[in-house]
């Protein structure tokens, strides 16, 4: 165990940590993510809650949510630069700390203005979490161990999305909202002193690039802002998106000829890495459309409350967190693109079957589609993250993992798109149709380009395991 109080650098070998010492750089990880995880489908949870106690509009309330998503989103590729100008380790830390000081903001909140400020400050924190924490995960395990690891992170993830709304529901049924913010505390202290074990690499000499992060940030923030604003507000959204264009248009002239660009090119140049970020929009753009549009399907076409429409949903993040495990093993065995290839074919199956199932019929079978569908999504997703950070080098490894998170919000994005507009130009009843049959394209598209996915690095890869 490391008791110098300097952090354990990493060996050139990528041969992980000596235990005890990975277990606490593990817990420190997955701790992070729980917060960032459970912070967001809890607060969803309590926005009836919030609007009533400050009383505000519905409409006014959602941007809770909104700035969260949109410091996110802006932060996540700056954050990877961070990491690897000043070291993953250290604005992991920072992450963990902004995300703290957020939470308790958030709970000393008394108006609206001051709440969504302490959200938009959680979002920055949360992103360092989501950029850098399997950044880290790859030097805190053995380099054939990575598949398992990201299988953890998956199962976090999963099984803190199933319990979030339940726990935000049980925490406003017996106290005030300002108690799911002080919910995190604990956590992000755990977080924080586990932190201490984790993996460090040598801090770049590259200079931050500050317009080149502005732009980014301006892009995906417009561009956040512009999905929010299309239902209501189409013009005013036509606007917004032309000015995320412009800002990638110049971002991308910008970064084009760096050796290590702030939007990493350089790895999404690469077949195998960049197909993987492809396949990951289409996954993410498919399920999201998919939940969008299962509780509308549920409710107004088969007339069910709401506590029964969360019972035929709970058994997809079930099966993603049951079978996140075992992909990470299977991905540390065998070639990812074949297990890419069949969860995604077995999410598109579900999808399918779920819009093809006749309203008048029984809505058991429900049931097991979207079992079906958390398996086939467990069995995508975590092969697929293993193949980008395997693509990716190890100095790269924050660029990695801010594509990955990057990719993830972006296929949201694109889902939520999607049903916005089905919702708009087709009937109410058959809308959630339309979006499951075409959230079940996007996840064959995705199981089809990682088929095609260059395999030539995959396969060089496991030789190396």
């Amino acid at each position: 165990m490391n008791t110098s109080g300097s952090p354990p650098m990493i060996d050139a070998q990528l041969s992980g940590l000596p235990q005890p010492d990975r277990r606490f750089a593990i817990t420190a990880v997955l701790a992070a993510m729980s917060l960032v995880v459970l912070d967001a489908g809890m607060v969803n949870v309590a926005m009836p809650s919030i609007a009533d106690a400050l009383m505000a509009k519905p409409s006014e309330v959602v941007v809770v949510v909104t700035a969260y998503q949109t410091a996110l989103v802006m932060a996540l590729l700056p954050c990877a630069a961070l990491g690897e100008r000043f070291g993953n380790r250290l604005v992991f830390q920072a992450g963990v700390c902004l995300f703290l000081l957020g939470s308790l903001l958030c709970a000393a909140s008394t108006s609206l203005p001051w709440l969504i400020a302490a959200r938009f400050v959680q979002g920055l924190g949360g992103a360092a979490v989501m950029a850098l924490g399997i950044a880290l995960l790859r030097f805190t395990v053995a380099h054939d161990r990575l598949g398992t690891a990201v299988g953890w992170n998956a199962l976090t993830v999963a099984l803190c999305s199933a319990a979030a709304p339940t726990t935000g529901a049980l925490v406003i049924a017996q106290a005030d909202w300002q108690w799911l913010f002080l919910l995190s505390v604990p956590t992000s202290l755990v977080a924080l002193f586990a932190s201490r074990f984790l993996p460090t690499t040598a801090p770049g000499g590259k200079a931050l690039d500050l317009p080149s992060m502005s732009l980014n940030a301006a892009g995906f923030g417009l561009l956040v802002l512009a999905v929010e604003a299309l239902h209501h507000m189409p013009f005013s959204a036509l606007g917004l998106g032309a000015g995320a264009v412009i800002a990638f248009v110049l971002l991308l002239r910008r970064e084009g000829k760096k050796p290590a660009p702030l939007f990493p090119l350089d790895l999404l140049r690469e077949r195998s890495f960049g197909r993987s970020v492809v396949a990951s929009v289409c996954c993410f753009t498919g399920q999201t459309a998919a939940l969008i549009a299962l509780p509308f399907y549920l409710q107004h076409g088969l007339g069910l409350s709401p506590l029964t429409v969360a019972f035929y949903l709970s058994p997809w993040p079930i099966a993603v967190a049951v079978t996140a495990g075992i992909a990470g093993r299977l991905s540390d065995r065998i070639p990812t693109a074949q297990l890419c290839a069949f969860g995604a074919g077995l999410l598109a199956s579900g999808l399918a079957a779920m819009a093809a199932w006749p309203l008048s019929e029984t809505p058991f079978p429900l049931l097991g589609l979207s079992a079906l569908c958390g398996v086939g999504f467990g069995l995508f997703q975590v092969p697929n993250n293993r193949n980008m950070f395997l693509n990716a080098p190890p100095h790269r490894s924050g660029a990695a993992g801010g594509m990955q998170g990057t990719a993830r919000l972006t296929g949201q994005l694109a889902g939520s798109v999607l049903m916005t507009a089905l919702f708009v130009i087709t009937p109410l009843l058959a809308a959630p149709r339309w979006g499951l049959a075409l959230g079940a394209g996007f996840a064959l598209a995705s199981g089809v380009v990682s088929l095609i996915r260059t395999s030539s690095k995959e396969g060089a890869a496991h030789a190396a395991l």
